[in-house]
C-alpha cells in the first residue's frame, strides 16, 4: 500500500491542479503533494514496503536512495515555485532580456500539472527493479519535463526543448535496444525468462550469453548516458538547463540525471551478477573521465552562469560514473557523491533564479555586485560554489576524497592523476566568474530589490546546510544505508 501510494500521490495532485481554477490553491496543492510524497518516502525507511502492482514496484537500497533525493529536491523546488509562479504570473506578456522579443509563459495549470507528472515518473523509475518498467518511467520523465523546459515560450527555449526531446528520444530508443539484447542474452527455450525483473534475471545471469550481455550494456550505457548527461552524449544539457526556469533546472540536474544513472546501474547489476563487472567498470571509467575532461574544457572562460552550472553537472555525472566504475570503496563514495551533488546543485540553480530575476541576464560579466543587491543569495551562492568544487568542509569534499582514496588503493594511478588535474582546472575555471559576480559594484541599470523573499532563500539554504552537515558528520545510519546501496551494485544483488 505504501509503495503504491508513492506514484499515485503526485498523479492525483496533477489531476487536481488541472481541475482547480485558482492559482493560489493550485500552488498549495503542489506544495502539499510534495510534503506528502516526502513523508511517504521517509516512511519507507521506517517501514520497508512490500512490492506493489504485482511486483512491478519493488524498492531496494539504490532505488530508495535516488527516490529520497528526488523527493527532497521536489519539496524544495515546490516551496520555491510558490513564490516564483506568483512573480511570473503577474503579467501575461514578458520581454526577452536578450533580444527584446515578446513572449507569453505557459499556463500555470499546465506547468504545475507537468511538475507533478514529472515527480510521478521519477518515482516509478526509482521504485522498480523491472528493466521494462524502468524504461517506460524514464520515457515518461522525458515527456513530462519537456513542457517544463518550454515554460518561457520564446525561440531559445523552444530550440532547447526540441534538442532535449530529439537527443533523449534517440537515447531512449538505444536503451530499448539494450533491453531487447538483454532478453536475447537470457533466451532459453527450455526455461524462458519470466520477466525483465532483476529478481528473475540475477539468479540466471551467470548462464546468460556473455557477448549479448556486453552488447546490451553498451546500448544501455549510451542510451541512458544521453539522458544522464555523460559526454559526448551531453549536448542537450547546457541548453535545457540554461533555458528552463531555475526550479526546473534544479530538478533536471539534481533528480532526473540520477534516474538515468539508475538505469545504467540496473544494467550494471546484471553484469556484476554474471561476473562481468570489469567490463562494465572499464566503460564507466572511460565515460567518466571523458565527461570530466569535457566539462573542464567548456567551463574555462564560460560567461553564462546557468550554462556553467550545467557543465558542472556533466562533471559530476562523470564523477559518479568514475566512482562506480572503479568499484570497491569508490562505489560507496559515488553513492555519497550523488547525495551531495543533488543537494548542492539544486541549491545553486535555485539561487541562480534569484540572480536572474534581479539582473535579467545570465552573463557573469553583467551580473556584478550580487553581494550588494542580494546579500543573502550572494553568501549562499559563494558557499554553493565552494561546495560544488569540493572544498572542505562541505560534503562533496568527503565524497571526492573517498573516491580518490579508493582509486589510489586499487592502483588506478593514471585515473587518479587525471581526476585531480581536471578537478583543479574546473575549480579555477569556475572561481573566476563566480567571484566576479559576487564582488564589484552594481551595474548602473540594476537597483536594489529590497528584502529577499523567504520562499526564494530558505529552500537553497536548507539544501546547503544539509551538504555542510554531511561534510562535517556522516550519520551512522546514513553511512550503513549507503554501504548497503553500494553493495547491491558491486555484488549485483
Amino acid at each position: 500500500m505504501l509503495l503504491a501510494a508513492l506514484p499515485l500521490t503526485p498523479l492525483a495532485a496533477a489531476v487536481a491542479t488541472v481541475a482547480i481554477p485558482a492559482d493560489g490553491a493550485r500552488r498549495l496543492v503542489l506544495v502539499a503533494a510534495a510534503v506528502l510524497h516526502a513523508v511517504l518516502t521517509a516512511a519507507t525507511f521506517a517501514h520497508p514496503p512490500q512490492p506493489a502492482w504485482g511486483g512491478l514496484l519493488c524498492l531496494d537500497a539504490p532505488g530508495q536512495l535516488f527516490l529520497a533525493l528526488a523527493s527532497a529536491l521536489f519539496l524544495a523546488a515546490s516551496v520555491y515555485a510558490a513564490g516564483y509562479l506568483r512573480h511570473e504570473g503577474a503579467n501575461a506578456t514578458k520581454r526577452d532580456f536578450q533580444d527584446g522579443a515578446a513572449f507569453v509563459n505557459a499556463p500555470e495549470r499546465i506547468f504545475t500539472m507537468c511538475l507533478c507528472l514529472f515527480l510521478c515518473a521519477m518515482t516509478v523509475v526509482c521504485a522498480t527493479r523491472n528493466l521494462s518498467v524502468l524504461w517506460v518511467g524514464i520515457e515518461a520523465t522525458t515527456l513530462s519535463s519537456a513542457p517544463l523546459i518550454y515554460f518561457h515560450r520564446h525561440r531559445r527555449s523552444l530550440e532547447a526543448t526540441w534538442k532535449y526531446l530529439v537527443i533523449c528520444s534517440v537515447g531512449i530508443a538505444l536503451a530499448l535496444l539494450g533491453n531487447i539484447l538483454f532478453s536475447v542474452a537470457f533466451f532459453d527455450p527450455a526455461a524462458p525468462l519470466a520477466s525483465m525483473d532483476l529478481a528473475a534475471m540475477l539468479p540466471r545471469a551467470a548462464e546468460a550469453a556473455k557477448p549479448w550481455l556486453r552488447a546490451a550494456f553498451i546500448f544501455v550505457l549510451v542510451g541512458y548516458g544521453s539522458k544522464m548527461g555523460l559526454a559526448p552524449m551531453h549536448n542537450w544539457l547546457p541548453d535545457a538547463h540554461s533555458q528552463s526556469p531555475s526550479l526546473v533546472s534544479a530538478l533536471l540536474s539534481g533528480a532526473l540525471l540520477n534516474c538515468a544513472f539508475l538505469g545504467i546501474l540496473r544494467a550494471g547489476q546484471v553484469l556484476a551478477a554474471a561476473g562481468m563487472a570489469d567490463f562494465s567498470g572499464e566503460l564507466l571509467v572511460l565515460f567518466g573521465l571523458v565527461s570530466l575532461a569535457t566539462a573542464a574544457v567548456f567551463i574555462v572562460g564560460l560567461g553564462d552562469y546557468k550554462r556553467l552550472l550545467a557543465y558542472s553537472s556533466v562533471e559530476h555525472m562523470g564523477i559518479l560514473a568514475l566512482g562506480v566504475g572503479i568499484g570497491g570503496g569508490a562505489t560507496f563514495g559515488a553513492m555519497l557523491h550523488a547525495v551531495n551533488h543533488s543537494l548542492t546543485k539544486g541549491a545553486l540553480f535555485l539561487l541562480s533564479g534569484n540572480i536572474l530575476a534581479v539582473y535579467h541576464t545570465r552573463s557573469c560579466h553583467d551580473a556584478r555586485g550580487v553581494s550588494r543587491a542580494l546579500p543573502v543569495t550572494a553568501a549562499l551562492w559563494l558557499a554553493g560554489f565552494l561546495a560544488i568544487c569540493g572544498s572542505p568542509p562541505f560534503g562533496i569534499f568527503v565524497s571526492e576524497l573517498t573516491i580518490l582514496q579508493a582509486m589510489l588503493a586499487g592502483g588506478h594511478t593514471v585515473s587518479a592523476t587525471l581526476f585531480l588535474v581536471l578537478l583543479a582546472v574546473i575549480f579555477v575555471g569556475m572561481s573566476v566568474p563566480v567571484l566576479r559576480m559576487v564582488q564589484g559594484p552594481l551595474p548602473p541599470a540594476t537597483s536594489r530589490p529590497g528584502p529577499e523573499s523567504p520562499l526564494a532563500v530558505l529552500p537553497p539554504l536548507a539544501l546547503l546546510c544539509a551538504t555542510l552537515v554531511l561534510g562535517l558528520y556522516l550519520p551512522r545510519g546514513l553511512s550503513a544505508f549507503l554501504h548497503q546501496a553500494a553493495s547491491a551494485l558491486v555484488l549485483g544483488g
